[in-house]
């Protein structure tokens, strides 16, 4: 097949994946199976090999993917049930001071979702956003932007998240290295996007406290329930256990992220025969350290703080069911990507992207940001652009460092620009009380900041990777 046939089918096939999406409200899940079959038909891929291609596709991310999803999701369990998270922002306000509460909300937001998910650390912290507002008597939105930029950085960008893990598996990235550039793009992303523009839309856009909202998202932080979060069990915290002190909760956080880290840091200044490079590698896999943190959460945080072995299986269990779609539609991108591969569609991109003459990264981006806005969804835009970015970065020579530049640029593109095709949308004007106008001007504004200053972070960066 030409390369102009392939990049037609590869158009194609992406239009078609809008429309079953976004006109004909088709499930996501269903849409990219569906999708990713008729493209390997139309692109000539053997009849006798396109289940072998679905199965191979959904196996070779899943593999990775949906181990390190369903553990996060037990991870931000755990915290959530013990009130661990809302330990974190109690302490954080009071180590920043009442007048620095924005900075210690973005903080907090960007500290509690990278095991929790955005919904869950929304639903579990909007209440202590009501109660400063009324307290100091600063803008809802004021306060309320650096928490949701913190929460959605961290989502989007920082591992052990869907979004980053997804895209870094489909490209083969190395996680440690993702972990790493997220947080250094998060950062200005936050502080720009979140405390900064908050502030100044905050004098601007004045809304209260929604009526009968801060009891409703208390009773919901207790009893969980959203589409991507961990948190949809039964299980609400027992106020009668005392809370986990910070030092212990922010110890068990770092676990992971350190094993994790020193896995990375000991590729790259240890010979990887020693005895120390292969405990590093092991301990530091990221499927390896999150079972640890897994274990020690539940040991330390649950058992000791009153949660009995049955308790914690419940819990353990609550945190499984509401991932099961993520993992899905995590999957169903992967088959995707291999449909793309397999069809040798890979040359054909490669060919176009190096004949524009712009960068891998600014391409990347670019990608995510018109699937995001298209889909509405960042995990479902994030993985179909990582398996279109795929084929491309398969024949460059990249460095472990900017092939994770790479994974960044995807989640910053996969930010910007949330409207009403996104869930998220919703739920912060549910949330603030704010009108469809003022939401654009104020999340959507926030997230299209974010993204584009993630972007440029990232790819400043990898000029010295």
């Amino acid at each position: 097949m030409s390369t102009a046939l392939l990049l037609s089918s590869v158009v194609a096939a992406i239009a078609v994946l809008l429309l079953l999406i976004m006109g004909l409200r088709l499930h996501a899940f269903v849409a990219l199976l569906l999708v990713s079959i008729v493209t390997a038909v139309v692109v000539g891929i053997p009849l006798s090999e396109i289940v072998d291609t679905v199965e191979e596709g959904m196996g070779g991310v899943l593999g990775f993917v949906a181990i390190i999803v369903g553990l996060g999701a037990m991870f931000g369990q755990v915290l959530r049930v013990t009130g661990a998270a809302e330990q974190i922002a109690d302490t954080l306000i009071k180590a920043f001071g009442e007048k620095r509460v924005p900075w210690s909300l973005g903080l907090t937001g960007l500290i509690v979702a990278i095991p929790v998910f955005f919904d869950v650390g929304l639903v579990l912290l909007i209440p202590l956003v009501y109660t400063l507002a009324k307290r100091l008597k600063i803008s809802l939105v004021a306060l309320a932007l650096p928490l949701l930029a913190g929460l959605s950085a961290a989502h989007s960008l920082v591992p052990p998240t869907p979004g980053p893990v997804a895209a870094a598996g489909v490209l083969g990235a190395d996680l440690g290295w993702v972990m790493i550039l997220g947080l250094a793009a998060s950062v200005p992303a936050v502080i720009l996007g979140g405390v900064v523009y908050g502030k100044w839309i905050g004098a601007k856009v004045v809304v209260g406290v929604p009526e009968g909202m801060a009891d409703e998202a208390r009773d919901e932080a207790g009893e969980g329930g959203d589409e991507n979060g961990d948190g949809d069990g039964d299980e609400g915290r027992d106020s009668s256990r005392g809370a986990p002190s910070f030092g212990v909760i922010l110890t068990i956080l770092a676990v992971p992220i350190v094993l994790i880290l020193g896995n990375t840091a000991a590729a790259a200044f240890l010979d990887e025969e020693t005895t120390l490079a292969e405990v590093l590698a092991l301990v530091g896999d990221p499927i390896v350290a999150l079972i640890i943190a897994v274990l020690l959460a539940f040991y330390v945080l649950g058992a000791r703080h009153g949660l009995g072995r049955s308790e914690l299986q419940s819990v353990a269990s609550a945190a499984l069911g509401p991932v099961g779609l993520i993992i899905l539609v995590t999957g169903a991108g992967g088959v995707f990507g291999q449909v793309l591969e397999d069809s040798g569609v890979g040359d054909a991109l490669e060919e176009v992207f190096v004949g524009s003459g712009l960068p891998l990264i600014l391409l990347a981006f670019i990608a995510a940001a018109l699937l995001r806005v298209a889909l509405g969804s960042g995990t479902v835009a994030t993985v179909t652009s990582a398996a279109i970015v795929a084929q491309v970065a398969e024949g460059a020579d990249l460095s472990a460092g900017m092939l994770a530049a790479v994974v960044i640029a995807i989640g910053a593109g996969a930010t910007v620009l949330s409207h009403v095709n996104d869930s998220g949308f919703w739920l912060v004007n549910r949330y603030l009380g704010l009108t469809e106008r003022q939401t654009l001007m104020t999340w959507t504004a926030m997230q299209t900041i974010m993204g584009a200053t993630a972007f440029l972070t990232v790819w400043a960066l990898s000029a010295v990777l």
